[in-house]
């Protein structure tokens, strides 16, 4: 495993490509100059912010609805628990280019169910992958979906955890559902919402099938994420020097979002 990282690491510091696969060694020392030319290309930095949008729209809402299913599960009793529960993991062993496959048939602006239902009611459907104001939404949405059910099956384990005394006492101290979920719940979740956060984020920023089987990346760039930039760079124009550096700056980016929440879990538990 240690053997790709370090050849990795060292690729991201030549200008390895396609005239050096027959002889490693002739690829040139180039230093830093594949991590400063990050700073310059319009392609990386479009992946980067929607690569950002992915984490910051997509990880608050995966997390809101995983707990919103948690929470209802919980009220739930035997058999119906046990089939949501499996109903709503399901998406997540699923294959995903099964799941971008139909989600992409669902989506198309001619013979979409999407468009059908919109039809139906009297609404104008859209090219929901085709444009750029609604591409970067159906890819997060693609996501919301598939990932929600591993964060419902960590909550409910959280929830099943809390004491029930304290639940009886807030009863009889006549607090409302809404208090009891925002004073109790809630505060005593803090440490799985933020473990959560690591796990979920994670995914996020390393987001590829989704775009790279919907829409390519398109249009105009519009969902192209780092991993799949990544991807084009490496195997598509065969930069491997170049494609390394992008795969080490996401690397660093997400132990440094993964450091900073686990040092706000660290002095929660403190």
């Amino acid at each position: 495993m240690a053997v790709p990282i370090v050849a990795s690491l060292i690729l991201s510091f030549t200008g390895f490509g396609l005239g050096n696969l027959r002889d490693w060694f002739s690829a040139d020392f180039v230093g830093v100059d594949n991590y400063t030319k990050l700073f310059d290309d319009e392609r990386f930095l479009k992946a980067v912010r929607n690569t950002a949008v992915f984490v910051v729209v997509g990880v608050p809402l995966t997390l809101a609805a995983g707990l919103l299913a948690a929470v209802g599960l919980n009220q739930a009793i035997g058999r119906i628990q046990a089939l949501f529960r499996v109903g709503y993991y399901l998406p997540v062993v699923t294959s995903i280019v099964a799941i971008a496959v139909i989600w992409r048939y669902l989506l198309n602006p001619d013979f979409g169910l999407v468009n059908a239902g919109l039809d139906l009611v009297g609404i104008e459907g859209r090219n929901w992958l085709g444009e750029r104001s609604t591409a970067l939404g159906s890819i997060i949405a693609l996501g919301i979906w598939r990932n929600f059910g591993f964060d419902m099956v960590i909550f409910l384990a959280a929830l099943q955890g809390i004491n029930p005394v304290l639940y009886e006492a807030a009863r009889v101290d006549g607090a409302t559902p809404w208090q009891v979920f925002w004073r109790i719940t809630l505060p005593l979740l803090r440490p799985t919402i933020l473990f959560l956060a690591v796990i979920t984020s994670s995914g996020y920023l390393q987001l590829f099938e989704e775009p790279f089987i919907m829409t390519g990346g398109g249009p105009l760039d519009s969902t192209l994420s780092v991993a799949m930039y990544t991807y084009e760079q490496g195997f598509r124009f065969l930069n491997l020097g170049y494609a390394s550096a992008v795969a080490y700056a996401l690397f660093v980016a997400i132990v440094v979002l993964t450091f900073i929440q686990f040092r706000l879990l660290r002095s929660d538990e403190t």
